[in-house]
């Protein structure tokens, strides 16, 4: 029996330029060593370029299309059952999904050749919303390997 207090979810306020909350992760994320007003620069920075390839110019919709696109249904959790762990495909909640998709998109953003993280952001959003690059591949091998393992289904619980 766990001897700590329940865990709480912090609340986020939304971001000020787009009044998001979706945009207010993305910034949170891409955040280093609190430098919130630098991460706020390229986030915006990044959503000003999309605007050129949005398709209706709006560039929050597009943001926000491209996270959705990276949202995985379903991903695989490590069950221990006698003396083997089995990857056992279970479905994803949707605060969680949000959590993967903004994770990957930035984690990916950073390994991208590009200059400047604006650049590299921009370039994986973009790559989001056309079903490719870094943020997308694992998003489908995650569903490739949760396919793999549906087997294992039944020592879901």
């Amino acid at each position: 029996m766990s001897r700590r207090k329940a865990a709480t979810k912090r609340e986020i306020l939304p971001d000020s330029k787009y009044n998001n909350l979706v945009v207010a992760k993305l910034i949170n994320n891409v955040m280093w060593d609190g430098k919130k007003e630098v991460a706020e620069n390229i986030v915006y920075g990044a959503m000003d370029k999309l605007k050129s390839i949005a398709k209706d110019g709006d560039e929050l919709v597009a943001t926000l299309e491209a996270i959705d696109a990276l949202k995985p249904s379903v991903e695989v959790k490590g069950r221990r059952v006698g003396g083997a762990t089995y990857q056992v495909p279970c479905d994803v909640r949707p605060a969680r999904q949000q959590t993967m998709a903004i994770r990957w998109l930035v984690m990916f953003a950073r390994k991208r050749g590009e200059r400047t993280m604006t650049d590299r952001l921009f370039g994986e959003l973009r790559d989001a919303l056309n079903g490719q690059g870094g943020a997308f591949k694992k998003k489908i091998d995650t569903h490739k390997m949760a396919e793999a393992n549906k087997a294992f289904a039944h020592f879901r619980w």
